[in-house]
């Protein structure tokens, strides 16, 4: 079984510290609204999914030291604390997902005291990790049937088990091939500037005994040209209603090379990161980190001083390079506008 990249432990959250990996595996214990914070800026905990689930928890961690019966005084201090959460990282919907959900909970609970409310939005926190188990292994048992025996697979960033609760997005059909039996191997870009792929799903499939090769991200043209991919899969932190995708930057360039080369493109992602709010990819706000991350990454200067640097977290990828997208309902294929809505208000209706 994976190791659980969230949890919920004796008063605590639990996470791994990803930028630790792959040479340590370290946890850590978040009591607080700020440590939830740094370790979703931080990257400490990454990947739409778990950042969603890590949000919930942040928010509850916020006002769950509230001791008033001032309902108004309450939501004061609840808003503030669901704005202070979304703060630390403004692409990946699923964050904005979970807020809205406990948001939800204090909206349909207005009789409740402060207390009641505190334990209810525990409660959805702990429920979200649940359900990302389910919807995860869904997505795996949809996407293996994309897989034959002897294929090779090219995926980008990390959308395995560290980017969720457990089982992941992009590697969820993977891992699924593997029990499965069927004979598989699968390319690994290494994701600069952060590196995820080598450090995160390099590791995750080396801990799974799936046989992976990592290449740098300018290699990926090389082997798809050489015919050494059959299949992309990628996660995503954001779908647009007509399917346009943001996922970790370089994904764009690794969607327009697979269509080059014929090679089927899918994202896998679950339906709460698809955002009917926004229209098309144009709309989706892209993170922007530091430049240091490019030009002293890990602690090493690898440009002159006094460089400008344009460090954009994450590219769109047009829906029209997007062969369909894996979700826990199934796969959808084009047309997105319509399909995506249709999928959605299906779910709407469970």
């Amino acid at each position: 079984m994976p190791v659980p990249t969230i949890a919920w432990e004796n008063g605590a959250v639990k996470i791994i510290d990803q930028t630790k990996l792959p040479l340590e595996k370290v946890f850590l214990t978040i009591n607080t609204k700020e440590e939830m914070w740094d370790a979703i800026k931080k990257l400490k905990v990454r990947g739409a999914p778990a950042i969603g689930i890590a949000a919930a928890f942040g928010v509850y961690l916020g006002v769950r030291n509230y001791r008033g019966e001032d309902r108004e005084e309450f939501e004061k201090l609840f808003e503030s604390v669901c704005n202070y959460i979304g703060s630390s990282r403004p692409t990946a919907i699923n964050l904005f997902w979970a807020i809205e959900r406990m948001k939800r909970i204090v909206k349909l609970n207005m009789n409740l005291s402060p207390d009641k409310l505190i334990g209810l939005m525990l409660d959805e926190a702990i429920r979200m990790i649940e359900e990302d188990n389910m919807v995860c292994r869904a997505i795996g048992e949809h996407g293996v049937k994309l897989i034959n025996n002897g294929d090779s697979i090219l995926t980008h960033c990390n959308a395995g088990g560290l980017a969720t609760a457990m089982y992941g997005t992009a590697l969820a059909p993977i891992f699924r091939a593997s029990e499965t039996g069927m004979r598989i191997h699968v390319y690994v870009d290494e994701t600069r500037p952060l590196l995820q792929g080598s450090r995160i799903t390099a590791w995750e499939l080396l801990e799974a005994g799936i046989p992976t090769t990592l290449i740098t991200d300018s290699t990926a043209a090389f082997v798809m040209a050489r015919k050494k991919v059959n299949l992309v899969i990628v996660g995503a932190d954001r779908i647009a209603a007509n399917g346009d995708t943001a996922n970790k930057i370089g994904t764009l360039g690794v969607a327009v090379l697979a269509k080059e080369f014929g090679i089927p493109f899918y994202v896998a992602a679950p339906l709460s990161t698809i955002d009917l709010k926004t229209n098309s990819g144009i709309d989706i706000p892209i993170e922007e980190r530091d430049g240091d991350e490019i030009t002293r990454g890990f602690g090493t200067q690898t440009a002159p001083d006094g460089i400008s640097v344009y460090n954009p977290a994450f590219d769109v990828t047009p829906s029209r390079y997007i062969r369909g997208i894996i979700t826990e309902r199934g796969i959808i294929t084009p047309p997105f506008a319509e399909n995506i809505k249709k999928f959605k208000q299906e779910a709407d209706q469970i």
